[in-house]
Protein backbone atom coordinates (compact mmCIF):
# COMPACT_ATOMS: atom_id res chain seq x y z
CA UNK A 1 0.00 0.00 0.00
CA UNK A 2 1.12 3.58 -0.64
CA UNK A 3 0.16 4.90 2.80
CA UNK A 4 3.27 5.67 4.91
CA UNK A 5 3.59 3.12 7.72
CA UNK A 6 3.90 5.95 10.23
CA UNK A 7 0.55 7.52 9.20
CA UNK A 8 -2.69 6.67 11.04
CA UNK A 9 -3.87 4.67 8.03
CA UNK A 10 -0.50 3.00 7.64
CA UNK A 11 -0.49 1.91 11.29
CA UNK A 12 -3.88 0.28 10.76
CA UNK A 13 -2.81 -1.42 7.56
CA UNK A 14 0.30 -2.95 9.13
CA UNK A 15 -2.00 -4.99 11.37
CA UNK A 16 -3.62 -6.66 8.35
CA UNK A 17 -2.49 -9.26 5.84
CA UNK A 18 -3.64 -8.20 2.37
CA UNK A 19 -4.52 -10.97 -0.08
CA UNK A 20 -5.28 -9.58 -3.52
CA UNK A 21 -7.36 -11.84 -5.77
CA UNK A 22 -6.68 -11.17 -9.46
CA UNK A 23 -8.66 -14.06 -10.92
CA UNK A 24 -11.54 -16.03 -9.50
CA UNK A 25 -10.71 -19.52 -10.84
CA UNK A 26 -10.62 -21.36 -7.51
CA UNK A 27 -12.25 -18.88 -5.13
CA UNK A 28 -15.15 -20.12 -3.00
CA UNK A 29 -17.86 -17.78 -4.28
CA UNK A 30 -20.23 -19.22 -1.69
CA UNK A 31 -18.17 -17.68 1.09
CA UNK A 32 -17.23 -14.58 -0.88
CA UNK A 33 -20.71 -13.68 -2.11
CA UNK A 34 -21.39 -10.15 -3.35
CA UNK A 35 -22.69 -8.14 -6.28
CA UNK A 36 -20.13 -9.14 -8.92
CA UNK A 37 -20.32 -5.84 -10.79
CA UNK A 38 -18.58 -3.91 -8.03
CA UNK A 39 -15.28 -2.49 -9.20
CA UNK A 40 -13.52 -2.90 -5.86
CA UNK A 41 -14.51 -5.08 -2.93
CA UNK A 42 -12.77 -6.10 0.31
CA UNK A 43 -13.69 -8.82 2.79
CA UNK A 44 -12.42 -8.46 6.36
CA UNK A 45 -11.93 -11.97 7.73
CA UNK A 46 -9.74 -13.97 10.07
CA UNK A 47 -7.73 -17.19 9.78
CA UNK A 48 -10.88 -19.16 10.64
CA UNK A 49 -12.43 -17.67 7.47
CA UNK A 50 -15.00 -15.81 9.56
CA UNK A 51 -16.07 -12.74 7.60
CA UNK A 52 -16.39 -9.77 9.93
CA UNK A 53 -17.47 -7.16 7.40
CA UNK A 54 -17.11 -5.86 3.86
CA UNK A 55 -15.82 -2.72 2.21
CA UNK A 56 -17.06 -1.78 -1.23
CA UNK A 57 -20.29 -1.07 -3.02
CA UNK A 58 -21.36 1.47 -5.60
CA UNK A 59 -24.37 2.97 -7.34
CA UNK A 60 -25.24 3.74 -10.95
CA UNK A 61 -23.52 7.13 -10.87
CA UNK A 62 -19.96 6.03 -10.17
CA UNK A 63 -17.84 2.98 -9.28
CA UNK A 64 -16.41 4.82 -6.29
CA UNK A 65 -19.44 6.83 -5.13
CA UNK A 66 -19.15 5.31 -1.64
CA UNK A 67 -15.40 4.72 -1.50
CA UNK A 68 -12.58 6.94 -0.30
CA UNK A 69 -9.53 6.71 1.92
CA UNK A 70 -11.24 8.26 4.93
CA UNK A 71 -14.06 5.70 4.94
CA UNK A 72 -11.52 2.93 4.38
CA UNK A 73 -9.67 4.12 7.50
CA UNK A 74 -12.93 3.96 9.48
CA UNK A 75 -13.47 0.42 8.21
CA UNK A 76 -9.92 -0.68 9.05
CA UNK A 77 -10.33 0.48 12.65
CA UNK A 78 -13.71 -1.26 12.96
CA UNK A 79 -12.26 -4.49 11.52
CA UNK A 80 -9.57 -4.60 14.20
CA UNK A 81 -12.16 -3.95 16.89
CA UNK A 82 -14.31 -6.83 15.64
CA UNK A 83 -11.27 -9.13 15.52
CA UNK A 84 -10.44 -8.34 19.13
CA UNK A 85 -14.04 -9.05 20.12
CA UNK A 86 -13.93 -12.37 18.23
CA UNK A 87 -10.74 -13.36 20.03
CA UNK A 88 -12.39 -12.59 23.38
CA UNK A 89 -15.31 -14.82 22.44
CA UNK A 90 -17.78 -11.95 22.21
CA UNK A 91 -18.65 -12.76 18.58
CA UNK A 92 -19.91 -16.32 18.01
CA UNK A 93 -18.45 -18.33 15.18
CA UNK A 94 -20.83 -18.36 12.21
CA UNK A 95 -21.59 -21.45 10.13
CA UNK A 96 -19.71 -21.45 6.85
CA UNK A 97 -21.94 -21.02 3.76
CA UNK A 98 -22.23 -23.92 1.33
CA UNK A 99 -19.09 -23.91 -0.88
CA UNK A 100 -19.64 -22.90 -4.50
CA UNK A 101 -16.90 -22.64 -7.12
CA UNK A 102 -16.73 -21.04 -10.59
CA UNK A 103 -16.04 -24.42 -12.20
CA UNK A 104 -19.59 -25.44 -11.26
CA UNK A 105 -20.94 -22.91 -13.80
CA UNK A 106 -21.04 -24.84 -17.13
CA UNK A 107 -21.03 -21.84 -19.49
CA UNK A 108 -18.14 -20.28 -17.59
CA UNK A 109 -16.18 -23.51 -18.05
CA UNK A 110 -17.09 -23.71 -21.73
CA UNK A 111 -16.40 -20.09 -22.68
CA UNK A 112 -13.75 -18.98 -20.20
CA UNK A 113 -11.89 -21.84 -18.52
CA UNK A 114 -11.64 -23.83 -21.77
CA UNK A 115 -10.00 -20.85 -23.51
CA UNK A 116 -7.68 -20.21 -20.57
CA UNK A 117 -9.16 -16.74 -20.23
CA UNK A 118 -9.25 -14.77 -17.01
CA UNK A 119 -12.18 -15.70 -14.75
CA UNK A 120 -13.42 -12.25 -13.77
CA UNK A 121 -16.03 -11.36 -11.16
CA UNK A 122 -18.56 -9.88 -13.58
CA UNK A 123 -18.36 -13.01 -15.76
CA UNK A 124 -19.42 -15.17 -12.83
CA UNK A 125 -22.50 -13.05 -12.14
CA UNK A 126 -23.42 -12.80 -15.81
CA UNK A 127 -23.14 -16.51 -16.54
CA UNK A 128 -25.09 -17.34 -13.39
CA UNK A 129 -27.95 -15.19 -14.70
CA UNK A 130 -27.75 -16.72 -18.17
CA UNK A 131 -28.13 -20.17 -16.59
CA UNK A 132 -31.05 -18.94 -14.48
CA UNK A 133 -32.77 -17.65 -17.60
CA UNK A 134 -32.19 -20.97 -19.37
CA UNK A 135 -33.60 -23.06 -16.51
CA UNK A 136 -36.49 -20.69 -15.75
CA UNK A 137 -35.35 -19.54 -12.30
CA UNK A 138 -34.30 -16.00 -13.23
CA UNK A 139 -36.08 -13.47 -11.02
CA UNK A 140 -35.15 -10.16 -12.63
CA UNK A 141 -36.03 -7.88 -9.68
CA UNK A 142 -33.73 -10.03 -7.51
CA UNK A 143 -31.01 -11.27 -9.86
CA UNK A 144 -30.74 -8.41 -12.37
CA UNK A 145 -31.71 -5.35 -10.33
CA UNK A 146 -28.98 -5.87 -7.74
CA UNK A 147 -27.90 -3.38 -5.08
CA UNK A 148 -30.91 -1.01 -4.95
CA UNK A 149 -30.00 2.63 -4.37
CA UNK A 150 -30.56 3.75 -0.77
CA UNK A 151 -31.06 7.31 -2.02
CA UNK A 152 -34.46 6.06 -3.23
CA UNK A 153 -35.31 5.87 0.49
CA UNK A 154 -33.99 9.38 1.00
CA UNK A 155 -30.75 8.29 2.70
CA UNK A 156 -27.65 10.27 1.78
CA UNK A 157 -24.46 9.28 3.57
CA UNK A 158 -21.52 11.36 4.71
CA UNK A 159 -19.20 9.00 2.80
CA UNK A 160 -15.89 9.85 4.50
CA UNK A 161 -17.51 8.98 7.85
CA UNK A 162 -18.73 5.55 6.70
CA UNK A 163 -22.44 5.02 7.32
CA UNK A 164 -23.16 8.26 9.09
CA UNK A 165 -26.18 10.03 7.63
CA UNK A 166 -25.46 13.35 5.91
CA UNK A 167 -29.08 14.07 4.97
CA UNK A 168 -32.40 12.26 5.34
CA UNK A 169 -35.32 13.19 3.10
CA UNK A 170 -38.51 11.54 1.89
CA UNK A 171 -39.29 8.13 3.47
CA UNK A 172 -36.18 8.17 5.68
CA UNK A 173 -37.02 11.58 7.12
CA UNK A 174 -40.65 10.55 7.62
CA UNK A 175 -39.41 7.56 9.65
CA UNK A 176 -37.46 9.87 11.94
CA UNK A 177 -33.94 9.61 10.53
CA UNK A 178 -31.74 12.67 10.98
CA UNK A 179 -28.36 13.98 9.90
CA UNK A 180 -25.46 12.61 12.00
CA UNK A 181 -27.34 9.37 12.78
CA UNK A 182 -25.00 6.37 12.65
CA UNK A 183 -26.65 3.38 10.98
CA UNK A 184 -25.83 0.25 13.00
CA UNK A 185 -28.35 -2.37 11.80
CA UNK A 186 -30.23 -2.95 8.57
CA UNK A 187 -33.28 -5.18 8.79
CA UNK A 188 -32.05 -6.26 12.26
CA UNK A 189 -28.60 -7.33 10.92
CA UNK A 190 -25.47 -5.48 12.16
CA UNK A 191 -23.78 -3.34 9.49
CA UNK A 192 -20.44 -1.56 9.82
CA UNK A 193 -19.75 -0.22 6.33
CA UNK A 194 -21.65 0.78 3.22
CA UNK A 195 -20.67 -2.60 1.74
CA UNK A 196 -22.45 -4.34 4.63
CA UNK A 197 -25.46 -2.05 4.34
CA UNK A 198 -25.83 -2.52 0.59
CA UNK A 199 -25.46 -6.29 0.92
CA UNK A 200 -28.29 -6.45 3.46
CA UNK A 201 -30.47 -4.02 1.53
CA UNK A 202 -30.06 -6.23 -1.55
CA UNK A 203 -31.33 -9.21 0.46
CA UNK A 204 -34.71 -7.58 1.16
CA UNK A 205 -37.77 -9.25 -0.33
CA UNK A 206 -38.63 -7.19 -3.41
CA UNK A 207 -42.26 -7.20 -2.27
CA UNK A 208 -41.38 -5.82 1.18
CA UNK A 209 -43.29 -2.71 2.23
CA UNK A 210 -40.87 -1.51 4.90
CA UNK A 211 -37.44 -2.02 6.44
CA UNK A 212 -36.31 -1.53 10.04
CA UNK A 213 -33.14 0.53 10.30
CA UNK A 214 -31.42 0.95 13.65
CA UNK A 215 -29.45 4.14 14.20
CA UNK A 216 -27.30 5.41 17.04
CA UNK A 217 -28.07 8.98 18.08
CA UNK A 218 -26.46 10.67 21.07
CA UNK A 219 -25.36 7.26 22.33
CA UNK A 220 -28.86 5.78 22.16
CA UNK A 221 -30.11 3.12 19.73
CA UNK A 222 -33.33 3.84 17.87
CA UNK A 223 -35.31 1.55 15.56
CA UNK A 224 -36.79 3.37 12.59
CA UNK A 225 -39.32 1.75 10.26
CA UNK A 226 -38.86 3.16 6.77
CA UNK A 227 -41.72 2.69 4.31
CA UNK A 228 -40.35 1.36 1.03
CA UNK A 229 -41.61 3.23 -2.04
CA UNK A 230 -43.26 1.33 -4.88
CA UNK A 231 -40.53 -0.24 -7.05
CA UNK A 232 -37.92 0.76 -4.47
CA UNK A 233 -35.50 -1.75 -6.01
CA UNK A 234 -35.48 -0.17 -9.48
CA UNK A 235 -32.06 1.23 -10.45
CA UNK A 236 -30.38 2.15 -13.71
CA UNK A 237 -28.62 -1.10 -14.64
CA UNK A 238 -27.36 -0.17 -18.10
CA UNK A 239 -23.79 0.21 -16.83
CA UNK A 240 -23.76 -3.48 -15.89
CA UNK A 241 -23.80 -4.71 -19.51
CA UNK A 242 -25.92 -7.64 -18.41
CA UNK A 243 -26.55 -10.32 -21.02
CA UNK A 244 -30.08 -10.94 -19.75
CA UNK A 245 -31.09 -7.26 -19.82
CA UNK A 246 -32.91 -6.44 -23.10
CA UNK A 247 -31.60 -3.15 -24.50
CA UNK A 248 -34.39 -0.94 -25.83
CA UNK A 249 -32.50 2.32 -26.47
CA UNK A 250 -35.14 4.76 -25.29
CA UNK A 251 -36.33 6.34 -22.04
CA UNK A 252 -39.80 7.55 -21.18
CA UNK A 253 -41.68 9.56 -18.58
CA UNK A 254 -44.71 7.81 -17.03
CA UNK A 255 -47.92 9.64 -17.91
CA UNK A 256 -50.01 11.14 -15.13
CA UNK A 257 -53.52 9.90 -14.41
CA UNK A 258 -54.95 13.04 -16.04
CA UNK A 259 -52.83 12.58 -19.18
CA UNK A 260 -54.01 8.99 -19.49
CA UNK A 261 -57.62 10.07 -19.06
CA UNK A 262 -57.37 12.66 -21.83
CA UNK A 263 -55.88 10.07 -24.19
CA UNK A 264 -58.44 7.42 -23.18
CA UNK A 265 -55.70 5.07 -21.97
CA UNK A 266 -55.86 2.45 -19.25
CA UNK A 267 -55.85 4.28 -15.86
CA UNK A 268 -53.41 1.80 -14.35
CA UNK A 269 -51.38 1.38 -17.51
CA UNK A 270 -47.66 1.86 -18.05
CA UNK A 271 -47.99 4.44 -20.86
CA UNK A 272 -45.04 6.80 -21.14
CA UNK A 273 -43.87 9.78 -23.17
CA UNK A 274 -40.52 9.21 -24.88
CA UNK A 275 -37.97 11.63 -23.43
CA UNK A 276 -34.77 10.27 -24.97
CA UNK A 277 -33.83 8.07 -27.91
CA UNK A 278 -30.34 6.61 -27.90
CA UNK A 279 -28.50 7.29 -31.14
CA UNK A 280 -27.53 3.60 -31.16
CA UNK A 281 -31.18 2.78 -31.97
CA UNK A 282 -30.61 4.10 -35.51
CA UNK A 283 -27.28 2.32 -35.88
CA UNK A 284 -28.75 -1.11 -35.08
CA UNK A 285 -32.21 -0.28 -36.46
CA UNK A 286 -33.87 -1.17 -33.18
CA UNK A 287 -36.90 1.11 -33.61
CA UNK A 288 -38.06 4.46 -35.04
CA UNK A 289 -39.32 6.19 -31.93
CA UNK A 290 -39.05 9.97 -31.60
CA UNK A 291 -38.97 12.23 -28.59
CA UNK A 292 -42.56 13.11 -27.66
CA UNK A 293 -44.05 9.81 -28.85
CA UNK A 294 -46.46 8.15 -26.42
CA UNK A 295 -45.89 4.41 -26.03
CA UNK A 296 -49.02 3.04 -24.40
CA UNK A 297 -48.82 -0.72 -24.99
CA UNK A 298 -46.40 -3.52 -25.85
CA UNK A 299 -47.72 -6.52 -27.77
CA UNK A 300 -51.27 -5.36 -26.89
CA UNK A 301 -50.47 -5.30 -23.15
CA UNK A 302 -51.20 -1.93 -21.50
CA UNK A 303 -50.90 -2.82 -17.81
CA UNK A 304 -48.51 -4.77 -15.60
CA UNK A 305 -48.39 -5.56 -11.90
CA UNK A 306 -44.88 -4.10 -11.61
CA UNK A 307 -43.86 -1.99 -14.60
CA UNK A 308 -44.76 1.70 -14.73
CA UNK A 309 -43.14 2.38 -18.12
CA UNK A 310 -43.04 0.59 -21.47
CA UNK A 311 -39.27 0.11 -21.33
CA UNK A 312 -39.45 -1.46 -17.87
CA UNK A 313 -42.23 -3.76 -19.07
CA UNK A 314 -39.98 -4.96 -21.91
CA UNK A 315 -36.99 -5.41 -19.61
CA UNK A 316 -38.99 -7.46 -17.10
CA UNK A 317 -41.19 -9.48 -19.46
CA UNK A 318 -39.02 -10.13 -22.52
CA UNK A 319 -35.62 -11.68 -23.23
CA UNK A 320 -32.61 -10.05 -24.83
CA UNK A 321 -32.96 -10.25 -28.60
CA UNK A 322 -36.77 -10.49 -28.56
CA UNK A 323 -38.81 -8.40 -30.98
CA UNK A 324 -42.00 -6.68 -29.81
CA UNK A 325 -44.72 -4.47 -31.25
CA UNK A 326 -45.09 -1.03 -29.71
CA UNK A 327 -48.43 0.77 -29.72
CA UNK A 328 -47.62 4.44 -30.22
CA UNK A 329 -49.41 7.78 -30.34
CA UNK A 330 -47.60 10.34 -32.51
CA UNK A 331 -49.07 13.75 -33.26
CA UNK A 332 -52.48 12.44 -32.18
CA UNK A 333 -52.35 9.43 -34.49
CA UNK A 334 -52.16 5.86 -33.28
CA UNK A 335 -49.78 3.42 -34.93
CA UNK A 336 -47.90 0.22 -34.39
CA UNK A 337 -44.13 0.06 -34.51
CA UNK A 338 -41.70 -2.87 -34.33
CA UNK A 339 -38.89 -2.80 -31.78
CA UNK A 340 -36.05 -5.28 -31.64
CA UNK A 341 -34.22 -5.57 -28.33
CA UNK A 342 -30.50 -6.30 -28.24
CA UNK A 343 -28.24 -8.31 -26.02
CA UNK A 344 -25.12 -6.60 -24.76
CA UNK A 345 -21.92 -8.40 -25.61
CA UNK A 346 -18.57 -7.96 -23.91
CA UNK A 347 -15.35 -9.83 -23.47
CA UNK A 348 -15.93 -13.29 -22.04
Amino acid sequence: MLSPKSSPRGKLLTQYVLARITRMDDVDIGLFEYDRNNTLYFFFLNADEQVYMRYGGRDATSPDAYLNLSSLEVALAKGLELHQRYQRGEIPKAARPQPVFPRQIPLLVERTFARNNCVECHLIGDFQNIHRELDGTLDKPVHVYRSPDIKTLGIHLDVPKGIVVKEAIGPAQAAGMSAEDLITHWNRVPVYTFGDLQQQHDKLDRKAASVVVTVERAGQARDLTIALPIRWWITDIRWRQSSVDPRVYFDSRPLSAEEKRKLNLAPGGFAGEVTHVDMFAQVVKSHELKTGDIVYAVDNAETDEIADSPELYIKLRRKSGDSVTLHVIRDGNRMQMPLKTFQMSFRK
